[in-house]
């Protein structure tokens, strides 16, 4: 009986060093992720990174990895995931927040996209089913130089705005990109009416907010001022110039000016004034 339990304790050990002893190799695609904040909406790119490894990647016929018109995953492995914290628009088509799989059909000049909200069928192609589809949209391909020797997935073309970016898939010699449109503004609107009431300090944010949107200026240089009239902060040079760039933008030069002038005085004070003394120069010389 001693012998079978020593035999068995020396038989689990065993197991436990072979499962403990696994050897670690390079996949030939290695996982690859991507992500962006675009307005408030972080967008994230799960894939798997192919090389081209002197295949033909993208053409006509038998002799290509991913022949034309054919369903392809997009990637390698499991297939290409992309991820939205909040509803967004995809070329142009209403995307619910969540998680997709990003299927394509390359072409010559043109690919159509799809993202898929099943995320069980990974890079399954064959077990496609369109009433999965939550968007389907074509685009156009371009060429690029020099060779992108291993797939990859970039977030960028970011407006100044803030309200839109593209998704670009480039391999070999070949790119596309998508675009992704976010709203955030009905959420920047609750947090102003929410946050300015229990935080003054909060009205400064909410002005800026208007000047930048350009929403509605006449209340923007009202929480301004309140801002200014609070404490210290009168003191703040950046925001008295601040007050001036809303009051120009208004049409009003003779307030501009006499506001600028006064953000002059503060920051030849200051320590150091961050080129805030040149910045209202500037705009004194702009109103005449």
């Amino acid at each position: 009986m001693m012998k079978k339990i020593l035999s068995t304790a020396l038989l689990m050990t065993a197991l436990i060093w072979i499962a403990e002893a696994q050897i670690r190799t390079p996949q030939p695609s290695s996982s690859g992720s991507v992500s962006s904040v675009v307005g408030l909406t972080d967008i994230t790119v799960d894939y798997a990174r192919p090389k081209a490894k002197g295949r033909n990647i993208y053409g006509a016929g038998g002799d290509f990895l991913v022949p034309y018109g054919a369903l392809w995953r997009t990637g390698a492995n499991a297939g290409t995931k992309i991820t939205f914290s909040d509803d967004v628009e995809v070329e142009g088509k209403k995307v619910a927040k969540g998680s997709y799989m990003i299927f394509s059909w390359p072409g010559a000049t043109e690919w159509t996209i799809s993202l898929y909200s099943d995320l069980s069928i990974g890079g399954n192609t064959g077990g496609y089913d369109a009433s999965k589809e939550a968007a389907k949209f074509t685009v156009k391909s371009e060429q690029t130089s020099p060779k992108v020797e291993t797939f990859t997935v970039a977030i960028g073309d970011i407006s100044e705005d803030n309200t839109t970016a593209k998704v670009q898939i480039a391999w070999e010699n070949t790119s596309v990109k998508f675009g992704v449109k976010v709203d955030f503004d009905a959420a920047v609107m609750k947090s102003i009416e929410a946050n300015t009431k229990v935080n003054p300090g909060n009205l400064i944010t909410a002005a800026q907010y208007y000047f930048n949107t350009k929403k509605d200026l006449a209340q923007a240089l009202k929480w301004t001022n309140e801002y200014l009239a609070t404490g210290n902060n009168s003191q703040q040079f950046w925001n008295v110039y601040f007050k001036a760039q809303i009051q120009k933008a208004m049409g009003d030069k003779k307030g501009a000016e006499a506001t600028a002038k006064q953000s002059i005085e503060i920051a030849k004070k200051a320590e150091n004034d961050f080129g805030y003394v040149k910045l209202n120069e500037d705009l004194i010389k702009s109103l005449k």
